[in-house]
């Protein structure tokens, strides 16, 4: 580690020294500066997750007592390797050395990786930041009028907002996050900018059995700032299911079709070339060519992209083409303004319709803007809690039917070296189990330091494969999933989802399928994520870790919820109009990925830019 010390108001306890030095057998010296480094990145998190890593903390630090007698951080290497070992052979405290190590690894790597990764910007960003006009909330009068608000910057507020403008409407739109710029991207450390660019610092957990991690972007550009940058089409069995069964004309392929057309050329979507790949990516793609799988470069928006692997915590390249650097450009031209760090209180409404919003600025106090048109792109987890504090809310499936596209990680060890951080993050994908299975495999790497939570055990086990990590290729699964989550509570969301059974089955076999890939391209070992079974050495011992694996202690994440007022004609079951239109007040829209009837079973982007394109002509028209 490099950084220097930091050296928080009240220094890190104790325990999460201890609990420093024991994940990564580290001196005491070294496990200080890591612990006030964690101590400082915590206090971006929630209160409920600050004291839930607080009780972690105090829960290592009594189960040291109970087994060794001694607290953590007072115990040698070799006596924190035996407590750990042990911790990590049991059910409940294996969960919870799991969960600890997430912050404490995200740290650590970030203070070892930041300095190469500024070091490897040797070239010019790829284009300069876009013209847009934004103004901060505490510049903004208290009180104004618009013919439109748009609620949300994110892809389907960006370009609902671009539809409205070039019609000739005053719009504003209202993001609750700050706007970033380049420059940021190519200095900022990778915590910190995760830290920024991430609603609760990247903290956001769907609640159930077992919880589900959801990293949601926040920022002018909503999580297309953080987005892998994969653009697909939606499938047309997708879009048949949701005219037919939902009533949703405009999902109609022939009508759909240009709309994403016009998505593509907005965002200059085009395939991976293969001078950027990445090793990562061509591993992928050598094992699924070895077992006969259909396979292919990913398609993005990232025109220019350097393969510098950070797609996730912003580019520092402004390759990866977000809609802060389109669509919001666009509609600004149009005579659209942006409203930045903003949090919308509630929609205004009087006499069954819309009349603006009340919108709180960070120092607390408030302003209004009028207009009769009211837009909520706020994203399927923010945009139910909203209409729920606006009284609005009375629709029985509003927070309901939430699908998360859930996914799963495993990785693969070679001799070679394969250096994953270099290339683009998401770079290649297997579609061969899409259509029978649902199952989307793409080879995802992370950025550079953030990987390292896919490594099984703690102490020098751990360290020693941090240690080669560049011989480590990693891939990623996502299953198209049952509508089997809710959003509840106004104030703050409150996400609940219980991953159903057969679901669960589709990622233990997406498990294995990835497995089967390294395998076949030339991986030693495979790492599953299935515990007891974290690291096998054949197809054989893969498949027997498949049998033992339990759904509950699986590890999933999310990265594209929907569903929450979704959209269709029948007015007992979807909250939002085949139209767009909020039912129960008139002047109120919602065009964001909240309203796709079902999981896209694809990342969603260009899905949604080109059903919140649809909505908006509606408006217009």
């Amino acid at each position: 580690m490099t950084a220097p010390e930091r050296r928080p108001p009240a220094g890190a306890r104790p325990a999460l020294e201890g609990l420093c030095a024991a994940l990564l057998d580290l001196p005491p010296h070294e496990a200080r500066v890591l612990a006030n480094e964690v101590t400082a990145m915590s206090r971006r998190f929630p209160s409920h997750a600050r004291l839930a890593l607080s009780a972690g903390y105090a829960t290592t630090d009594v189960l040291s007592l109970l087994h060794t007698g001694s607290r953590l951080h007072r115990l040698d290497a070799v006596q924190r390797e035996a407590l750990f070992d042990r911790l990590c052979a049991g059910t409940a405290t294996a969960d919870l050395v799991d969960a600890l190590k997430v912050p404490v690894l995200m740290t650590h790597g970030s203070l070892s990786a930041g300095p190469e990764m500024i070091a490897r910007l040797t070239e010019p960003p790829a284009r300069p930041d876009a013209p847009l006009d934004v103004t901060l909330s505490s510049s903004w009068p208290s009180r104004s009028l618009a013919d439109v608000v748009v609620i949300g910057s994110g892809a389907g507020g960006a370009m609902a907002a671009r539809v409205l403008a070039r019609a000739g409407l005053a719009v504003v739109v209202i993001e609750e996050g700050r706007r970033f710029m380049v420059e940021e991207f190519r200095n900022g450390t990778p915590l910190d900018r995760f830290g920024d660019l991430y609603r609760d610092a990247g903290a956001t957990v769907a609640l159930g059995r077992p919880p589900v991690i959801m990293p949601i972007g926040r920022g002018v550009g909503g999580t297309t700032l953080v987005n892998s940058g994969t653009c697909y089409r939606t499938p047309d069995d997708v879009l048949l299911r949701w005219r037919d069964q939902h009533g949703v004309d405009a999902a109609d392929p022939v009508r759909f079709a240009p709309l994403l057309d016009d998505v593509e050329a907005t965002l200059q979507v085009a395939p991976v070339p293969d001078e950027v790949m990445g090793e990562n990516g061509r591993v992928a793609l050598r094992g699924a060519a070895a077992l006969g799988w259909s396979s292919h470069p990913l398609a993005r928006n990232a025109p220019g992209c350097g393969g510098m692997c950070q797609c996730a915590i912003g580019c520092p390249r402004n390759a990866k083409f977000g809609v802060h650097l389109n669509a919001l450009p666009d509609a600004c031209a149009a005579g659209a303004v942006i409203l930045s760090e903003a949090r919308v209180e509630c929609v205004l409404h009087g006499a069954g319709r819309a009349t603006g919003v009340r919108v709180r600025r960070p120092d607390g106090s408030v302003l209004e803007i009028l207009a009769p048109r009211v837009v909520v792109a706020a994203g399927a987890t923010e945009t139910p809690t909203l209409l729920r504090r606006s009284a609005l809310g009375r629709h029985p499936h509003l927070g309901r039917n939430l699908a998360v596209h859930p996914a799963v990680s495993t990785a693969g060890w070679f001799d070679e070296r394969i250096n994953s951080t270099r290339g683009v993050l998401q770079s290649a994908g297997i579609d061969e189990l899409h259509r029978s299975d649902g199952i989307l495999i793409e080879a995802t790497a992370t950025p550079p330091g953030m990987g390292s939570m896919v490594l099984p055990g703690a102490g020098r086990r751990l360290a020693e494969q941090l240690g080669r990590i560049d011989h480590l290729a990693t891939l990623g699964a996502m299953i198209a999933d049952a509508p089997s989550g809710r959003v509840v509570g106004a104030r703050r969301a409150i996400v609940r989802y219980d991953l159903a059974k057969a679901d669960a089955d589709r990622l233990v076999r997406a498990i294995t399928a990835m497995g089967r890939v390294l395998f076949a391209a030339g991986a030693t070992a495979v790492v599953t994520g299935i515990r007891g079974h974290e690291t096998v050495h054949s197809e054989a011992e893969l498949v027997d870790a498949a049998t033992h694996a339990r759904h509950e202690r699986l590890h999933v994440a999310a990265f594209h919820p929907t569903g929450t007022a979704r959209m269709g004609a029948d007015a007992q079951c979807h909250p939002v109009d085949a139209a767009g239109r909020l039912r129960g007040v008139r002047g109120v829209w919602v065009a964001d990925a909240s309203v796709l009837p079902t999981c896209p079973e694809v990342n969603p982007q260009m899905t949604i830019m080109a059903m919140a394109q649809a909505i908006a002509q509606g408006i217009a028209g």
